[in-house]
This record gives structure tokens, sequence and C-alpha cells, in this order.
């Protein structure tokens, strides 16, 4: 048995999701990348009371930990650490590039590679590319398209594309080996996934768990 609370704020939609024994019970969303900080705490405690709850009922927190948004990451990986040390119970990450795989699984041919992306501005994406048995073939990068990109995999398998980074690649794509999925990324899949590692154990230290940037975070210094 296991309730955990669930939260995604990786990407411009951010979601929270109260699940036990990884079915979702509540849902939530927010779809102002600009507001998750001020939404995530109030949509939290609205969820808890209206599932009839307490937080000290909560068994673990789980969280999508990047790559994503650098400044939503850091929202949802401070409000889940703090959860976890309030309550002692443990923290389970998951990569939200293998969050978005999991959630198109179902969708693709047999044989062939999912390759999840995350919009990292300019021809930049975040992405990895998983098989249909959610086993890694490429680890998570930033990659800078150009039409060559994949090429080498194109020739042996078929590639589903999926997430925010994808809409762009499907402009520059000439393989006849790519097709695109729009499925959308709920809390809900992160509520399975996270509920699996309760199930064996499989938690993230605290002291140092930290957010999956894969990159540096820059800024434009004023003039």
């Amino acid at each position: 048995m296991s309730l955990i609370l669930n939260i995604d704020t990786s990407l411009e939609n951010a979601g929270v999701c109260l699940a036990k024994d990884g079915l979702p019970l509540i849902i939530a969303e927010n779809k102002d990348q600009k507001d998750h900080a001020a939404w995530l705490h109030v949509s939290i405690k609205k969820m808890i009371e209206e599932a009839g709850y307490k937080m000290q009922n909560l068994d673990a927190i789980g969280i999508a930990s990047g790559p994503g948004s650098y400044t939503g990451l850091r929202v949802g990986m401070a409000a889940a650490k703090g959860f976890c040390y309030a309550l002692k119970i443990p923290l389970i990450t998951i990569g939200t590039l293998y969050l978005i795989a999991f959630a198109v699984r179902d969708e693709v041919l047999p044989d062939s590679l999912i390759c999840p992306m995350i919009d990292a501005r300019r021809m930049e994406v975040f992405t990895a590319l998983y098989n249909i048995e959610m086993k890694e073939v490429m680890k998570p990068s930033a990659l800078i398209l150009n039409k060559n990109s994949f090429e080498d995999y194109f020739f042996k398998q078929h590639i589903f594309f999926a997430g925010n980074g994808s809409k762009k690649w499907k402009e520059v794509v000439q393989s006849s080996n790519a097709s695109f999925l729009d499925t959308p990324i709920l809390a809900s899949y992160l509520a399975q996934l996270s509920h699996n590692k309760y199930l064996t154990q499989e938690f993230t230290d605290l002291i140092y768990s930290e957010p999956i940037y894969l990159k540096e975070f820059y800024t434009h210094e004023k003039k």
C-alpha cells in the first residue's frame, strides 16, 4: 500500500497527483509556467483536504526531476525535499525524459524506439532514446538538432518522437522512419512510476538529490 504525492513542475504545464497504490485519486494542473511557484503549495493543500487525508498520511513524495525548466525544477525539488524532511518520508525521483517516453510507450510500433524531446531553446533539445521495454538506448543529453540527427538510428529502426521539443524537429527531419506523438504528459504517469519505485524501495538520498539540468544555466548580464 502506498499513498504518494507526485509533483511535476519540469515543463510548461505543471501537475500534481495524489495516488494510492499507483492509481490517481486527484489530479491538478497549471498551464501558466510563470505561476508554478505560487500555485503549487495551494493546490497540494487543497488536494490533500479534498481526498480526506492529511500530509502526515503520505508514504512518499514522487517528483519529475528533469531536465526541463530551470526555475520549475528548482521550485518542485525544493517543495518535495521540504515535505520529505518535515514528514520524514522518502523521496522518489523520475527523470522527465523517461516520464515522457513512458507516457507514449503504448502508442508505438513493436521494435521501434521512443525519443522524448524537451525544448531547450533555438534548435537545442534535451533528449534520449528508449526501446519499448523502456531500456535506455541513448543516454539523456543536450543536443543541437540538424538534418543528420539520429541518422544512424534511422537506418535500423523507426523512431517515435514526443514532447514539446519534437515540434521543431518535425520541421527539420527528412526520414520516413520518423513519427510524432502529441500525447499529454500527465502527472498520473508519474504516479505509476513512483509507485513502482516505492515497491522496490528505490529512493533518492535527500542530502544529495538535485534536479537534472544536463547543461549549465546562463543569464544575460544587464548593461
